[in-house]
């Protein structure tokens, strides 16, 4: 009650007393709030406001199963809460658009029609809609939006259930220093295929350390129930290491060995990508559900730390 008197006399926000009787949406506000005051206005006690209250917010856990795990020191500094219903904040994502099996026998065109991708209800729906046995999806990213090196990334997710299916979360170099990939790096977050459900992969693809040579570095073991709750997958990229979290959990380590860049090319700006493939050499491996018509990925929230 203390903390609701507080807000009241200093944000005089009416939308967030609407929302405190969940504890979800009204984390979410509070993120939301942070970026609009936080960032733009320079009103010292709705700063103070916003900060003291995330503070408190983010150190509990919005459920019992998904856990937050900022490394101390770090801020935000950059979000998507999916507040705004319709089409995803134009100033924070692009597209990648087309077929042509995006080097891996995908079978998925993807688009930006709102069918594809759309925000509601405060959550980024990500749609692989098959018509007359035609595949569309979508592949969302930050590329000359948003660029990091080395921060920390949590995304709240639940993913497809559906054999065929493919989702990824995951960064690539914004430009590419040591060239073209891998030898410029890849970091994969998450991905899962449909055939193998529950089971979540982490992994970082290099010049010396990559899948065409079978020499990839990453890790993969099952976790309960992907595709029915959100779960937050994140990454901490470090100068010496990128460590990998589960709803807050360890889950698997890099380590620069500091050799060349062939095993390291990870000091260079990345953006993040977000999509939902449709077969190709790994999802399709054990083909493609034929009763299948329609699957979502589903992001609760994007928040990057530095």
């Amino acid at each position: 009650m203390l903390i609701c008197h507080f807000l009241v006399h200093y944000t005089a926000d009416t939308q967030l007393l609407n929302v405190l009787r969940n504890k979800r949406k009204f984390q979410k506000k509070l993120f939301s709030m942070f970026l609009k005051y936080g960032f733009l206005v320079m009103d010292m006690k709705i700063i103070f406001t916003i900060s003291l209250i995330a503070a408190v917010c983010v150190s509990v856990s919005c459920s019992s199963n998904t856990v937050s795990n900022v490394p101390a020191g770090m801020t935000l500094v950059w979000a998507d809460e999916f507040d705004t219903n319709g089409v995803p904040d134009k100033s924070k994502w692009d597209y990648s658009l087309g077929g042509n099996g995006w080097g891996n026998g995908e079978v998925q065109t993807y688009t930006k029609d709102e069918k594809n991708v759309f925000v509601k209800n405060g959550k980024l729906n990500i749609t692989a809609i098959k018509d007359k046995e035609l595949w569309t999806s979508t592949r969302i990213k930050t590329q000359y939006k948003a660029e990091w090196t080395y921060c920390y990334i949590e995304i709240r997710a639940k993913l497809p259930k559906g054999v065929g299916t493919w989702p990824a979360i995951w960064m690539l170099p914004s430009y590419d220093k040591y060239g073209n990939w891998p030898r410029s790096g890849e970091i994969d977050i998450m991905e899962h295929v449909g055939y193998d459900q529950n089971v979540i992969h982490t992994t970082v693809h290099t010049g010396a350390y990559n899948h065409r040579i079978n020499t990839q570095k990453g890790y993969h073991s099952k976790i309960k129930s992907v595709s029915d709750r959100f779960i937050v997958y994140a990454v901490e990229w470090r100068p010496d290491y990128i460590q990998w979290y589960v709803d807050g959990k360890p889950y698997y380590r890099f380590d620069n060995e500091k050799k060349t860049v062939l095993e390291w090319p990870f000091d260079i700006p990345y953006y993040l990508i977000m999509n939902l493939a449709i077969g190709g050499s790994w999802g399709g491996k054990e083909g493609i559900d034929p009763n299948m018509k329609s699957v979502t990925m589903q992001i609760d929230y994007v928040r990057v730390y530095q």
